[in-house]
């Protein structure tokens, strides 16, 4: 199976993108199409043997265009809406002062004067009224194509409305230029192109509004740089991204952006990494850190390894992640989609039901026929389409800018109904490295030098603890042998001088005088290492895991949401209470065994919870694909970011408040959108039919347009609030 982003144009309603989706889910090699109607894409999955040739005809079949594959950095074509919009804007005015002048009492331009000479006035309307139908031909060549192929949308009301009006219209004026004067007050041709105005004007604050939304996408593609500084043997040469292969050697300098993915060889400098991570301060970089392409270096000269180049490096890969999720839909965009297949239909039913029903009722040709076009007009479903996919896209741009990458749609409306959040400990409350925390210098060394001794020592062993003691080799010592004592620990010989490292078990025939030390180390969680030299102890050190920054704030406010929180772990249940006690987490569950992490996760969910599981390890990976949400950080390993829903790239654990408020302000202004693009429908219909003309609440054509880009631009107001 393979996916792939494709551009669709001259999608403009929900009524489209649903045409779509339907049309290529039919096609044979299709297994899954997802369209998004703000982004104009679609999502499809589709079997290996199918080609991309078959998918573009595939799209132009449906009744729109193949844009091409979607390039990140394809650079945006010149827009010329907004030249054209000021000359018709500025046309519409003399149409509107030729047609309405009389009726406003203003001066009457003396030869277009609708009683004096009423053939040039309506020769001059009709003349004027033809540059808006070739202005609006593609509203109309869409609408009339897809009423053809069974598919009406928003482009299908408007056209019957502006075709009705105009054929009305020009029929008149033939009779006019055949003697019948009289009929000079049934010509529309102002509604034409007024109605034609306003929805080119909707349609380009629509996209302006649209594009702003790509923000976060456009942003993460421009942080790449152009060139890098490739080594050579004595030299260094400028090459293009494009001239980059794997494992190529290239170096970054002060103020440099780093080239492609890579780990560093040699040097070490800070790098701004904000841009995908969200976190403002610069991280330090030393040697076999990994770097991330785009990332800026504030100080020193490194040189790194390019490991991911292209489409796998990680921007790439971030872009992809928020595309893929933009793309996908979430669960209560069903009802927008389900409205949105009827809905065209029924507006026209009503609006042939409103014809003949004025007719019946004995008013006029001309009332019967205003209310019937207003009636297509008002009822744009534009505002419903809009609703849902605007405030994804929002949303997934704006946790992306804060290191927040969320692989489906559907993932934030999950969000707000969790009520358990399960935390793997190490890695995840924990930072999941060793680190010396208290020493106990019994030697006639400082501390430094005792260290050095330990480090040079441990950097033999592949043991987790010998970890913690790399950074405090400062002194290269010659040690010699050097052996590993199976549950004791390291024996080995600097100068002349004969060390044992490990735990208490290499004391054997040593006096032990430093079991209250030992205690308060074991109480603090560390686990202990003696240093022995020539049979004397030297020192004792407490290594630990420790726990990571805004831990404990993090769990208080996520119990202040009236979330169960609950740790699931491997480690033992003394270390795991110890961690719970100082973070503030009651419910512990340790000493588990990954498949049994899996199990606990479904006996909660059978009794009814939501579940999001936060992990890190390959240990975690049954557990996050089972839960309701899985989420990992940018640090965990390969297959848990990869069964995870949620991953944050900041590896700041209040990044998991953010989410949750991100998911429930996102659903929020969706309910928000679709109750006002309802109850706009429900509010102007009745008006459009005249229902309430009695109470003096009438429409006309060109309020009607007028009034469906304001429902428009409501929706796509309150979406864009979600950027705050």
């Amino acid at each position: 199976m393979k996916k792939i982003i494709l551009k669709v144009d001259g999608m403009s309603c929900a009524g489209c993108s649903s045409h779509v989706e339907k049309y290529l889910n039919k096609q044979k090699g299709v297994i899954d199409a997802s369209v998004n109607l703000v982004l104009g894409q679609a999502l499809i999955h589709y079997e290996d043997d199918i080609t991309i040739d078959t998918l573009r005809k595939y799209i132009n079949d449906s009744g729109y265009q193949y844009g091409g594959i979607y390039d990140e950095k394809e650079e945006n074509k010149k827009d010329n809406s907004k030249k054209y919009l000021i000359i018709f804007g500025i046309l519409i005015i003399a149409i509107m002062y030729v047609s309405m002048a009389h009726m406003l009492k203003l001066p009457i331009i003396s030869y277009l004067d609708s009683q004096s000479y009423p053939i040039i006035y309506a020769g001059f309307l009709l003349l004027m009224t033809i540059p808006y139908l070739i202005f609006g031909k593609d509203i109309l060549h869409k609408g009339i194509k897809n009423l053809i192929n069974k598919a009406p949308n928003m482009d299908t009301l408007v056209s019957l409305g502006v075709l009705v009006s105009f054929i009305y219209s020009l029929v008149n004026v033939i009779l006019i230029f055949l003697g019948y004067h009289h009929l000079v007050h049934n010509l529309y041709f102002e509604s034409v192109c007024m109605i034609i105005l306003f929805i080119k004007l909707g349609r380009y604050i629509d996209k302006n509004s649209k594009e702003k939304t790509k923000e976060a996408i456009q942003e993460l593609v421009q942080v790449t740089p152009q060139s890098a500084l490739l080594k050579l043997k004595n030299t260094e040469k400028e090459i293009t991204i494009d001239e980059v292969k794997v494992g190529d050697t290239l170096i970054v300098k002060l103020g440099m952006k780093v080239a492609v993915d890579g780990y560093v060889l040699k040097g070490s400098a800070h790098f701004d990494e904000s841009f995908i991570t969200g976190e403002a301060k610069p991280a330090k970089k030393v040697k076999n850190d990994k770097l991330m392409a785009g990332s800026i270096n504030y100080d020193g000269v490194v040189e790194y390894k390019a490991e991911r180049i292209g489409p796998k490096s990680t921007i790439s890969e971030m872009v992809h992640l928020v595309l893929e999720a933009s793309n996908s839909k979430m669960p209560i965009s069903k009802i927008a989609d389900k409205v949105s297949l009827y809905f065209v239909p029924i507006i026209m039913l009503l609006a042939l039901l409103t014809f003949l029903g004025y007719l019946v009722f004995g008013f006029s040709f001309n009332q019967a026929l205003i209310h019937m076009v207003t009636v297509l007009v008002v009822a744009c479903p534009c505002a419903l389409g809009l609703a849902t996919p605007l405030a994804v896209v929002i949303s997934i741009g704006s946790a992306a800018k804060a290191g927040i990458f969320i692989k489906t749609s559907e993932t934030l409306e999950i969000a707000t109904d969790i009520d358990t959040i399960v935390f793997d400990k190490t890695g995840t409350l924990t930072n999941g490295k060793l680190s010396v925390s208290k020493v106990y210098n019994f030697s006639q060394y400082q501390d430094k030098e005792l260290l050095n001794i330990v480090a040079n020592i441990e950097k033999n062993s592949a043991h987790p603890i010998a970890q913690a003691f790399y950074k405090y080799q400062n002194k290269k010592l010659k040690v010699s042998d050097y052996q590993e004592i199976s549950g004791l620990g390291l024996k080995a010989k600097i100068n002349k001088n004969t060390y044992n490292i490990g735990n208490a078990k290499i004391l054997k025939n040593i006096a032990n005088n430093y079991l209250k030390e030992e205690e308060t180390l074991t109480t603090k969680g560390n686990s202990i290492i003696y240093v022995v030299e020539n049979k004397k102890v030297i020192g004792l050190i407490g290594v630990k895991d420790n726990i990571k920054p805004k831990v404990k704030e993090t769990i208080t406010q996520l119990k202040s949401l009236n979330l169960e929180v609950i740790m699931l772990t491997g480690d033992n249940k003394q270390t795991a209470k110890m961690i719970g006690q100082e973070i503030g987490i009651d419910n512990i569950k340790a000493e588990v065994m990954p498949k049994d992490k899996n199990k606990f996760i479904k006996e909660l969910q059978s009794k009814g919870h939501k579940v999001i599981m936060v992990g890190d390890g390959i240990n975690d990976a049954p557990s996050l694909t089972t839960a309701d949400i899985g989420l990992s950080f940018q640090n965990s390993t390969d297959i848990a970011t990869n069964s995870s829903n949620v991953i944050i790239t900041n590896d700041n654990i209040e990044s998991i408040l953010t989410f949750l408020k991100i998911g429930k302000k996102t659903l929020r202004n969706i309910k928000q959108n679709l109750f006002w693009a309802f109850f706009y429908n429900i509010l102007m219909l009745p008006l459009a039919m005249g229902l309430f003309t009695k109470f003096g609440l009438n429409l006309n054509p060109m309020i009607a347009s007028g009034a469906m880009m304001l429902s428009s631009l409501c929706v796509v107001f309150n979406a864009l609030r979600l950027k705050k």
